[in-house]
């Protein structure tokens, strides 16, 4: 597990497109963490790392949104308003995960048990400030797991916060 901290949401985007600058195609990232606490920040920052201009907003009752444009096709999911696992199996939610683009999925904790066992788990949490985050990475399978160093060193600059 890899922590780090952010002590506004600008600096929770910028974590956020260090960790964009390591996606390949076919990647996934599962972020976790309450209401509130920087799911959709984290994708904006991602986002607009990776060249897409469009805003970005929570998908949270359309569930899922592509954007284009950028080094990789981003698809942005937001599984919060499932209600079963199998509700995720019926969206075809495997298929959404393409090969030519990489997949964000908040409140993906929920749905980890239907997709590939390869992903980035991010949980983000509340600090002491109003605008203080607290994350966490973890590596989930071969092609992340083989990203740990690298992982490590991106999230280095915000480690000192959490000191």
């Amino acid at each position: 597990m890899i922590h780090a901290a952010t002590k506004a949401v600008e600096q929770t985007k910028e974590l956020a497109a260090t960790i964009a600058a390591l996606v390949r195609p076919g990647d996934i990232v599962l972020l976790s963490g309450d209401l509130g606490a920087g799911k959709t920040a984290f994708v904006q920052g991602f986002a607009r790392a990776l060249g897409i201009v469009e805003h970005v907003t929570s998908p949270t009752f359309t569930i899922a949104r592509a954007y284009e444009g950028g080094r990789l096709r981003l698809h942005h999911l937001d599984v919060y308003r499932l209600d079963h696992l199998q509700e995720a199996e019926d969206l075809g939610l495997a298929e959404l995960v393409d090969d030519d683009g990489v997949t964000l999925i908040e409140w993906g904790e929920a749905v980890a048990p239907v997709l590939p066992a390869d992903y980035l788990a991010v949980a983000l949490a509340y600090g002491d400030g109003d605008d203080d985050r607290l994350l966490s990475f973890r590596p989930i399978g071969p092609r992340w797991s083989a990203r740990t160093r690298a992982l490590t060193e991106a999230v280095r600059p915000w480690q000192e916060l959490t000191a």
